[in-house]
């Protein structure tokens, strides 16, 4: 199985965070490059989490027919890309990526119309620096 080609062909992954030896998991969507998930978000839970304790998961799955199945597990760090100097390529790049697949931001609940202002707290664009990567299928 040709995992990194599982996470470029899908835009939908199982993000795991943990805090204080609880776990917490959601969907979210993605765009998948550079050896790393890049997504949005507007703050909340998972945003608290993954700035408590930067290691995720992101599980990716692939459906196929009769009991089949393909799956990829890709442990990483969450990085935050600001809008400050030092991260406005990677934001850039986020949002550039994102921006090419439909209802890429409906996790986040508010569709950014241009590419956010420095500051702007509603908009948090991060990735998943991808440090391990696993996976698995079924087949009949």
């Amino acid at each position: 199985m040709a995992r990194r080609e599982l996470l470029a062909g899908h835009h939908l992954a199982r993000l795991a965070c943990a805090k204080d030896g609880r776990p917490y998991v959601v969907p979210i969507y993605y765009a998948y490059a550079d050896e790393a998930f890049y997504a949005f978000s507007i703050p909340g839970k998972k945003i608290d989490w993954m700035r408590s304790n930067p290691q995720v998961s992101v599980l990716v799955e692939s459906p196929l027919p009769r009991r089949q199945w393909k799956s990829v597990v890709a442990d990483g760090r969450y990085e935050e890309l600001p809008e400050r100097i030092g991260h406005k390529r990677q934001r850039d790049r986020a949002w550039s990526l994102l921006s090419t697949h439909t209802s890429w931001w409906d996790p986040g609940a508010l569709k950014p119309l241009t590419p956010p202002l420095a500051d702007d707290a509603r908009h948090i664009f991060f990735r998943i620096a991808i440090e391990e990567i696993s996976g698995r299928e079924a087949r009949e």
